[in-house]
């Protein structure tokens, strides 16, 4: 017996219709054309380039803009941000992060550290990078991101290890980001990761809480004992130079004095000298020149005398009266 088909349940003096084979073919066909128009296309951002590979091996590497593919899987595409400064924390984490590696899921295990005399720190600090070859960077190591903190890590540790706990906390932060940096540039070139490393930045060292209150006292007596220094280097500047100037100055004054005395006592000498060669050959004459020459420079000091004989009787018919107003000089006997 034929089954019934779904005409057979029509009533009767219905038209019958029927489906077409045709176009039960044409919507799979349409489909499988929509799908690889929308996935035979991609646009790359101005910041980054895109790494196609075809059929799983690297094909070339796509600028910024519109760029066309092979669908359905064939081409793939990874986008790399070679324009754009990248960064990886470690010790602490920012919200919102820039990509997937930037902070780690444990940041405590990170920053705990023992420095080289045995001391316990805590470091936090970013390194800054980019991305200078896609295909080295996808292809020459795996899992770039992940690799790049475990040797950042791995040399941060290694330097804070030679370095005793007061360097790490106050005077050696600038040459540990250097050492650290260039040890991670090195490490980069060897191992072709396609990244370069650009600034490594110490964020936060300080000692581990139960201790931080002492180690804030003991910075803050060094601080107190710089500052102490520092002044005492002030005032010593200010004393001292001027000390040495006036010493140097009654030094000199004292070598003028004397060198003055000494050119007079040889003049004066120089003099005795040929006075007595002249009183030798004239004595009489030279003594009254002598006389002669020191009442000259002794008199003019004395001012006004009168002088008087013994057996005089009177003064006043002797000599004028002085103007008025003028004082009569006392009489010398």
């Amino acid at each position: 017996m034929k089954p019934k088909g779904f005409q057979d349940f029509m009533p009767p003096g219905l038209p019958t219709w029927r489906f077409p084979a045709q176009l039960l073919l044409l919507v799979p066909v349409a489909l499988v054309l929509f799908i690889g128009l929308f996935s035979a296309y991609f646009t790359i951002s101005p910041e980054a380039v895109a790494v196609v590979q075809r059929f799983g091996k690297f094909h070339y590497v796509a600028e910024p803009g519109l760029h066309f593919k092979l669908p359905f899987g064939i081409d793939t595409i990874t986008v790399v941000p070679i324009r754009r400064q990248l960064k990886l924390e470690f010790g602490f984490g920012s919200p919102n992060p820039s990509n997937v590696d930037q902070a780690s899921d444990v940041p405590d295990l990170e920053r705990d550290m023992v420095t080289g005399d045995l001391n316990a720190a805590q470091v936090e600090w970013i390194l800054h990078y980019s991305i200078t070859s896609p295909k080295q960077y996808l292809f020459n190591v795996r899992n770039p991101g992940p690799t790049l903190r475990d040797l950042t890590e791995s040399v941060m540790r290694d330097i804070i290890g030679d370095r005793t706990v007061d360097e790490v906390l106050t005077i050696g932060r600038a040459e540990i980001e250097a050492d650290c940096l260039g040890k991670i540039t090195i490490l980069l070139e060897r191992f072709n990761m396609g990244i370069t490393a650009e600034q490594l930045q110490l964020n936060n060292v300080h000692p581990p809480g139960p201790v931080q209150r002492s180690f804030d006292d003991v910075n803050r007596a060094q601080q107190e004992r710089e500052t102490m220094i520092n002044e005492a280097n002030s005032e010593y500047n200010r004393i001292i130079p001027k000390a040495k100037g006036l010493a140097a100055q009654r030094i000199s004054a004292a070598e003028g004095f004397a060198v003055q005395r000494i050119n007079e006592a040889e003049g004066d000498v120089a003099r005795f000298k040929e006075l007595l060669t002249q009183y030798d050959k004239a004595p009489a004459i030279t003594k009254q020149r002598l006389y002669l020459e020191t009442m000259n420079e002794v008199l003019p000091k004395v001012g006004a005398k009168i002088i008087l004989d013994e057996d005089a009787k009177q003064f006043l018919p002797l000599m004028n009266l002085p103007a008025a107003g003028t004082a009569t000089p006392a009489p010398t006997r």
